[in-house]
């Protein structure tokens, strides 16, 4: 089972649209939600889930909107939030920005979306390239472009239309990791990990089969490939776009789609591993007399050599009532960020296995603030190209079409900072 109606309401709770699928439930029911969410929110006993009698209220809150979902009977509370999020997705995609003037501009696309998007409760079309190959949208006007429906509606593989066609046949894989990353004051890894992310942008002819290998650790041990000279590694979470195969992929662990047009995200994964810190920071903080505050802080390098991270961002603390900054730096620029009390240090390109310092030197009112919460970690952002930490690697990429045109695969490494933060005494 799934929803019953679907309601997108303002900030106050007054419904600005919303659609009967099923008919099970009244339409006013909705007048008790807001006053169910204000009683949860004061008892401190807010969730996503709240019931008024035999109704139940499936909700998520994006910009200056609800977006409610109504039930009479035990629904899959799953396949609902995922289709309010995807419902979200696809008017981002069609409005770009989604919040309450958007949905009062486009009330008809909004309308003859809704419909599409949800039949009898049940989810259909949720992909908005497909959608909009016949809801067309001009400005704030409906067009009707096709009077019939797209193939790919019908279609066993839904995601991609029919007679595409390319004069050069491409497909870029971006493999992109990035790091979560927790140090104490003491030096000590807390928490460490890495969540990856494998994007396509596939540009082929017609109705290509794809094939992607990686040096899968489950897949080496499957095929006798496990040993020294093959580096594998374990992917733990992995989940898939809806065209991968995953019956295929649970037998013998091949990862075998027909890829949506354009840009997408094939697959992501996450390696719960001891990462060492590929930017390590020490800092020490010096106060003279009450009068000023003197910051040092080392960034170290600590990957191969070969490797250059770019974009280089050190966000460091400073006291809230700090003024006056100097600053020296070895490499980059130093710029003080007084309304988030902090220093940013930019380092445009820093190479592995580097050290570079910087300084700040601030003054301090002559009544000392009090500090009633300790010091803010130091957040550091970075990204580097053709690297990746985990060892991923990506094996082949086998592209076959009954045309039997030749493709062209061209693959590229990032590894990123994800929530870098590194404590400081």
């Amino acid at each position: 089972m799934s929803a019953s109606a679907v309601f997108i309401l303002d900030v106050k709770g007054k419904p600005l649209i919303s659609r009967n699928y099923k008919g099970d439930v009244a339409m006013s029911e909705i007048e008790h939600f807001m006053p169910l969410l204000m009683q949860r929110e004061e008892e401190g006993a807010l969730a996503p889930l709240m019931s008024h009698g035999r109704v139940h209220f499936l909700w998520i809150k994006y910009s200056n909107l609800y977006l409610v979902a109504t039930t009479l009977k035990n629904a899959n509370a799953s396949l609902v939030y995922s289709f309010l999020y995807k419902t979200v997705e696809v008017f981002s995609e069609y409005f770009k920005e989604l919040e309450e003037e958007s949905i009062r501009d486009n009330f008809v696309i909004v309308y003859e979306l809704l419909d599409e998007l949800m039949d009898f409760g049940f989810p259909q079309t949720t992909d908005s390239k497909i959608l909009q190959e016949y809801i067309t949208q001009q400005g704030n006007k409906l067009e009707t472009g096709k009077s019939r429906v797209p193939p790919t509606v019908t279609n066993a593989v839904s995601w991609r239309s029919e007679g595409i066609k390319y004069k050069k046949n491409e497909v870029f894989i971006d493999v992109i990791e990035s790091i979560n990353l927790l140090v104490n004051a003491n030096g000590s890894v807390l928490l460490s990990e890495i969540v990856g992310t494998i994007k396509l942008k596939v540009f082929l002819s017609g109705m290509p089969e794809l094939r992607l290998g990686l040096n899968d650790r489950v897949l080496f041990e499957l095929t006798g490939l496990s040993g020294s000279k093959n580096k594998s590694v374990e992917l733990e979470d992995v989940k898939f776009h809806q065209c991968v195969r995953l019956s295929r992929f649970d037998n013998d662990r091949t990862i075998s789609f027909i890829p949506p047009d354009g840009d997408f995200e094939l697959m992501s994964y996450r390696l719960s591993t001891q990462v060492k810190p590929l930017i390590w920071i020490e800092s020490v903080i010096e106060k003279f007399s009450h009068s000023r505050v003197e910051i040092m802080v080392k960034a170290k390098g600590q990957f191969k050599k070969q490797s250059v991270a770019n974009s280089v961002e050190i966000s460091v603390p400073v006291p809230s009532d700090a003024d006056s900054p100097r600053f020296k730096t070895s490499v980059g620029s130093a710029k003080y960020m007084p309304e988030k009390n902090v220093v940013i240090w930019s380092i445009k390109s820093f190479p592995g296995g580097k050290e570079y310092l910087m300084r700040a030197h601030f003054g301090l009112p002559s009544v000392e603030k009090e500090e009633v919460e300790g010091r803010p970690p130091i957040g550091v952002k970075f990204e580097i190209p053709y690297f990746t930490v985990s060892g991923i690697q990506v094996r082949y990429m086998k592209i076959i079409e009954k045309s039997g045109y030749q493709a062209l695969p061209w693959v590229r490494y990032i590894t990123q900072s994800g929530d870098y933060q590194l404590r400081t005494s």
